[in-house]
């Protein structure tokens, strides 16, 4: 059996993946304009659709808004415009860090940048992901995880955590330890990451209010954060007690829950450490890939593209 370098991977992907956008900026400039103006181009200061072609700006096509007389180009408005760095060169990075949880510090070498700078076109890139929407139809699985997220690479106003202690009990936002809830939608087979202040009532009744029908069936641990949700007629909760050692009964269960939030972990564990008011940017990254995990090179990469537009 022969084993392969992470750079060995990302070279093959780049080879064989989304063909040869990797290796032409034309290239990943046709792609670019393939999906920002599939709909058609319009002007991104005043949206209309009264626009010609005006030349070009390097690789990419320039054009000219009739009503505001204005000019742009193919990625004017978008996360990749004001740019020095290759196009093709971000484009590697956004799928080398969703298809293969590639490392920063990996990337860097890749694309030959600073790390400086590849950490801030990578949270921009998390930062354009819009957030999930939660439209539940039910049967709903629900269970929280905890993540450690600090402060990460700030000054701070109090020493450290110690990583050789940990405190008993769940944890906090103010504690460094934010909790995560991963819900899963029988009816859509849609599953959902959301970091959260705190594991409590108000919190879980915010996650399960976008419902399309009532009462909603609901499958949850022995967690006393869900035993509100057997008052009332809108929810239908049934459970397991794992201290117990009760883990499925028939249809209920949170197995499902526990196996995605284990992928979330690997997800961050690359990273080392994400700081918590960067969670949210990370998670939806991370939805994105669950998106985009079983199609091919250039589809996924296209559909990460306009995940971001």
């Amino acid at each position: 059996m022969t084993h392969t370098s992470g750079r060995e991977r990302l070279y093959t992907a780049s080879k064989h993946g989304p063909l040869d956008v990797f290796g032409s900026e034309s290239v990943a400039a046709d792609l670019l304009q393939q999906v920002r103006w599939r709909d058609g181009v319009s002007c991104p200061r005043c949206r209309s659709d009264r626009t010609v072609r005006n030349g070009s700006y390097g690789h990419f096509q320039r054009y000219l808004c009739k009503d505001c007389g204005r000019t742009f180009n193919d990625k004017t408005g978008t996360i990749f415009a004001h740019s020095k760095i290759a196009l093709r060169k971000w484009l590697f990075s956004i799928y080398a860090f969703l298809r293969f949880n590639t490392s920063l510090r990996q990337l860097q070498c890749e694309i030959e940048v600073t790390y400086k700078t590849i950490h801030r076109r990578v949270e921009r890139f998390a930062e354009a992901l819009d957030a999930p929407s939660l439209d539940l139809r039910g049967p709903v699985k629900i269970d929280e995880f905890y993540v450690s997220a600090g402060l990460k690479g700030r000054e701070r106003d109090r020493w450290s955590r110690s990583r050789g202690l940990s405190r008993r009990g769940r944890g906090r936002y103010d504690q460094d330890k934010p909790p995560v809830f991963v819900l899963v939608d029988r009816g859509t087979e849609q599953r959902y990451v959301v970091p959260a202040k705190s594991a409590d009532e108000s919190t879980i009744r915010l996650l399960l209010a976008d419902r399309q029908q009532e009462p909603l069936t609901v499958y949850t641990d022995g967690f006393c954060a869900y035993d509100p949700l057997d008052e009332g007629e809108q929810f239908d909760r049934e459970y397991v007690v794992h201290r117990d050692g009760e883990y499925a009964n028939d249809t209920v269960h949170v197995n499902t829950c526990e196996s995605h939030a284990s992928l979330a972990r690997r997800w961050l564990s690359p990273h080392r450490g994400i700081s918590k008011d960067r969670l949210t940017q990370y998670l939806r990254a991370f939805q994105l890939r669950r998106e985009l995990y079983r199609k091919p090179g250039r589809k996924a990469l296209k559909h990460a593209v306009k995940a971001t537009l």
